[in-house]
C-alpha cells in the first residue's frame, strides 16, 4: 500500500512539473539571467559622457507592479533619442519577491541607453536586498557622468533596524577622500528623503553636513513619495526634487548645462 501511495505521489509530482505548475519559492534568491547590472551600466554611462560638460538624463521611480506604464515609459524614452542615461529612483519591487526584480530588469533592459537603479524600501522586503545586490549591485554607489559625480545612497533606514549603516557615512567619507579629478559638480540621489518616517532622522543634520560637503553640489533627487516635489529640507539652499511614481504616469528629464541645469516634469 505504501509503495502504491509513493508511486501515485511521484506520478503527480512529475505531472505537475511537466505542466510547469511547480515553481521556486517567491523569495528564492537564485537568479536566472543577467546580474551585476549597476557596474556594467556605470561603465557605459561614464564612457558615453566622458568629456561632456552638457548632457541629459531621465529619472523614473517607483515602478513597482506598474509594468504597462514601465513598458510605455521605456518606449517613450527610446523614441526621444536625446537621453544619455536613465536613473531609477528605487522600488522596482513591491513585495521584494525575486520575480519582481527579474520582471523589472527585463523591462528596463529594453532601454536603448544605460540605466542604474537605486534601492527602494519595498526592494528590501523579504529577501529583496539580497536579490537587488545580485541583479543590480551595491546599495551605495557612485559614478561620473561628464564632469558631474552622481552619489547614489541607500536611505531606507527603517528596513534595517540599525543592522546595516543607513545612511552609510563611511561610504560618503570615502567618496570625499577619493574624489575624481574630472568631477567638478555633484548630484546626490536617494529613495527616501530626509524627514520621512523611513529615514533615520536622528542623523539628519549629519546627513546634511555630508551632502553639502560634496564639491559643486547642484541638487538632490529622491523617489518614494509618489508625487512631484521641490523642497529645501534644511533651508540651506539645496533643492531636493521628488519624482512621482510611474503609476501616476510621470518622469523627469534633467539637462545638465555648462552653467546650471533644467528640470522638466513629463506626463504621459
Amino acid at each position: 500500500m505504501k509503495k502504491q501511495n509513493t508511486a501515485i505521489i511521484c506520478a503527480a509530482v512529475c505531472l505537475l512539473a511537466g505542466c510547469e505548475v511547480i515553481e521556486y519559492h517567491p523569495y528564492d534568491t537564485r537568479i536566472e539571467g543577467e546580474t551585476g547590472l549597476t557596474e556594467k551600466n556605470v561603465r557605459l554611462i561614464e564612457e558615453k559622457t566622458r568629456g561632456k560638460r552638457e548632457f541629459r538624463f531621465a529619472m523614473i521611480s517607483d515602478t513597482q507592479r506598474r509594468y504597462d506604464e514601465t513598458e510605455k515609459v521605456v518606449e517613450l524614452l527610446n523614441r526621444r533619442g536625446d537621453i544619455d542615461f536613465v536613473l531609477h529612483g528605487g522600488d522596482v519591487a513591491d513585495f521584494g519577491e525575486t520575480k519582481e526584480f527579474l520582471w523589472a530588469r527585463d523591462f528596463l533592459n529594453k532601454l536603448q541607453m544605460p540605466y542604474v537603479c537605486l534601492l527602494g524600501n519595498h526592494d528590501c522586503l523579504g529577501t529583496g536586498f539580497d536579490v537587488y545586490q545580485k541583479v543590480f549591485g551595491e546599495d551605495n554607489f557612485a559614478f561620473t557622468a561628464g564632469n558631474v559625480r552622481f552619489v547614489c545612497l541607500n536611505t531606507n533606514a527603517l528596513e534595517y533596524d540599525y543592522s546595516h549603516p543607513v545612511p552609510n557615512f563611511d561610504f560618503m567619507e570615502n567618496e570625499l577622500a577619493n574624489w575624481p579629478a574630472e568631477a567638478e559638480k555633484t548630484i546626490v540621489a536617494m529613495h527616501v528623503p530626509p524627514g520621512d518616517d523611513e529615514f533615520n532622522n536622528n542623523v539628519r543634520r549629519a546627513f546634511e553636513s555630508y551632502v553639502t560637503s560634496f564639491p559643486g553640489l547642484q541638487f538632490c533627487l529622491f523617489g518614494h513619495v509618489h508625487s512631484w516635489q521641490e523642497r529645501e529640507f534644511f533651508d540651506d539652499g539645496v533643492v531636493y526634487y521628488g519624482c512621482t511614481t510611474i503609476g501616476k504616469r510621470g518622469y523627469y528629464i534633467i539637462t545638465i548645462k555648462e552653467n546650471g541645469y533644467e528640470v522638466e516634469r513629463c506626463d504621459f
